[in-house]
């Protein structure tokens, strides 16, 4: 599918009046928002507030029969994952959704069994705990979207941040694209450490890898697919570790990085956050072995 999208086109019809707040409302009560991406509204929106103006919102079309596969890792996240899946689908976005659990204990399988019905969403399960990455990667395999993003089954993260991510893809000015969640204002001030060790690790996986990044442990990680199946026979990493190896095999095919800001909602250990030191150690040795060694 051709991503480019010509902003000067200007052959379809008058735009349509303004939605009001009724007519975007589905009958589950949640903001049906699948509008806010068709031509007619982008046009009227354009026509309102001028094309700068919409770039800078990014407002814009999708393209036609376009699909959005977003692989959600799960480990014991009963409580989160059906309200993620909600706001996943609250976008509006034309939505795969992948949830992939990955050997959990409290009953999230469960959970994400009252979902697999749903024709926009596929439920894996791993009979045990295999890490972040190897859920990722039973996640990529299914994948059959125009462009695939990752998203954690937590609430730390706003997936209505997909529309500045998927922009430059769209509009063909980028290959990948990444959310950061430092450097700008609209965000939550995480602890002090923890923002310390993550620009540490994201200054090493940038000098190594050779592409300079704000947050290289950012979730939010926006690919079309035909790039994910050059590099996929070659992942390995099950843990965090799919963080640094991911961006290091994405930069030697020679592609085109940009970051968006994103919001972010730290979360504490007692609340179900699992990174840990450890993964601190894996994500330095990541760095050597894909960054220096290019293995």
């Amino acid at each position: 599918m051709n991503f480019m999208s010509d902003p000067d086109d200007d052959s379809l019809s008058d735009p349509v009046p303004w939605q009001s707040s009724a007519a975007l409302d589905g009958s589950d009560g949640i903001a049906n928002r699948s509008v806010y991406w068709r031509t007619d509204y982008v046009r009227k929106m354009r026509s309102e507030l001028g094309r700068d103006v919409c770039r800078k919102l990014a407002i814009f079309e999708l393209p036609e029969g376009f699909l959005l596969s977003v692989v959600v890792p799960v480990f014991n996240e009963s409580g989160t994952v059906a309200a993620v899946v909600d706001r996943l689908r609250a976008t509006g976005l034309p939505l795969q959704i992948i949830l992939v659990d990955d050997g959990s204990k409290d009953g999230t399988l469960e959970a994400m069994s009252s979902l697999e019905q749903d024709p926009d969403v596929i439920v894996i399960a791993h009979e045990k705990n295999r890490g972040k990455g190897a859920a990722i990667r039973s996640g990529f395999e299914r994948a059959t979207g125009d462009i695939v993003v990752i998203q954690d089954a937590d609430r730390e993260y706003d997936p209505s941040d997909f529309r500045d991510l998927l922009q430059p893809l769209v509009a063909g000015e980028a290959d990948v694209a990444y959310g950061t969640r430092y450097g700008h204002y609209d965000r939550q001030l995480s602890p002090w450490w923890h923002q310390t060790i993550n620009a540490f690790i994201t200054l090493l996986a940038s000098i190594a890898i050779g592409i300079r990044l704000s947050d290289v442990e950012t979730c939010y990680k926006m690919v079309p697919r035909k790039h994910l199946l050059r590099i996929m026979p070659d992942l390995r990493e099950n843990r965090f570790g799919i963080e640094i190896e991911l961006t290091a095999r994405l930069a030697r095919l020679g592609l085109r990085f940009t970051e968006r800001p994103i919001r972010y909602q730290h979360r504490w250990y007692d609340e179900g956050k699992k990174i840990g030191w450890r993964d601190g150690v894996g994500a330095l040795w990541c760095i050597v072995k894909y960054g220096v060694f290019r293995r």
